[in-house]
């Protein structure tokens, strides 16, 4: 079962490799990137050398796509944080309305008080602090709020981007 395995494994990556260029491939590894990488580690995920991997990741730099941060001698590269954020704020203009922007804030602000006075506390990093480590609906909860607090900061931010438009429009 194993071979079979490898032997698909090697098939999907040959047929990416096929139907992507290069920067196409690295595109898509630093686009996945969470944490950053080195040149090295993208151009194995991406198929590539590590020179055409790292001259890519520049460009991604110098697009404003990804960005850097140093790990000792190494430069590492992943996803450009604010354009993350700028892309979520546009896309929530785009397909929402302002009521339904403003009904969202409202459900997750009583979300967040909810959690607040179920835990007692006022954050979710209190209560990281506070939970055993088998306490499974503690923790879920966690992830929940934090979720939560980041959407309602995305939704705030394209509401308080919104507003801005309109008025440097006037």
């Amino acid at each position: 079962m194993t071979e079979t395995w490898d032997d698909v494994n090697e098939q999907v990556k040959a047929d990416w490799k096929d139907d992507t260029t290069p920067f196409e491939r690295v595109y898509e590894i630093v686009e996945q990137s969470h944490d950053g990488q080195s040149a090295a580690e993208i151009a194995d995920r991406a198929l590539v050398s590590e020179p055409t991997a790292r001259r890519h990741c520049k460009a991604l730099v110098n697009t404003g796509f990804a960005e850097t941060e140093p790990d000792g001698q190494t430069t590492l590269y992943k996803r450009n944080s604010d354009r993350i954020l700028m892309t979520r704020i546009h896309e929530i203009r785009e397909e929402v309305s302002r009521p339904e922007v403003l009904d969202s804030i409202k459900e997750m602000k009583t979300e967040i008080r909810r959690y607040e006075d179920r835990y007692d506390v006022v954050s979710p990093e209190e209560l990281a602090r506070q939970l055993e480590a088998g306490e499974t609906e503690g923790w879920d909860d966690l992830a929940a709020w934090r979720t939560t607090r980041q959407n309602l900061a995305v939704a705030q931010a394209a509401l308080a981007y919104d507003e801005a438009s309109h008025q440097l429009a006037v």
